[in-house]
């Protein structure tokens, strides 16, 4: 009796950890802060010392990169949301009533942020 528990333990830890990963990974492509990567890509370009028309051409492939990216992970992204929803429920089943609304609170403020991000993205368009 002690080994499975030690298994369905072990398996729910593995399952939070993926999510976790996916999660991670997921959020990074579809809501990357435009702002950051931007100043990513300056900071890159002036390493190398591009110049303009070497800086137009790189934003186009990354742009074009971007692009491809989104697409592929267009249609898994339901199956990422929906990993990302039965992590949320195990770790609400772990945390206090105090974590679960620090938890929360802490997702609202994300959701925010990324918010603000998108509509300073449409704003640069």
């Amino acid at each position: 009796m002690q080994r499975s528990k030690q298994q369905a333990l072990m398996f729910l830890l593995g399952a939070v950890l993926v999510g976790g990963v996916v999660g991670f990974s997921a959020e990074r492509v579809f809501n990357h802060s435009e702002r950051r990567s931007w100043a990513d890509r300056e900071r890159m370009y002036d390493d190398l010392a591009l110049t303009l028309q070497q800086r137009a051409s790189m934003d186009s492939v990354l742009d074009e990169s971007n692009r491809q990216r989104e697409a592929v992970l267009r249609p898994i992204k339901p199956a990422l949301d929906s990993i990302k929803s039965t992590t949320r429920t195990q770790f609400f089943r772990i945390f206090t009533a105090e974590q679960q609304a620090k938890f929360l609170e802490r997702m609202q403020e994300d959701s925010l942020r990324r918010e603000l991000n998108r509509q300073a993205r449409e704003k640069k368009k």
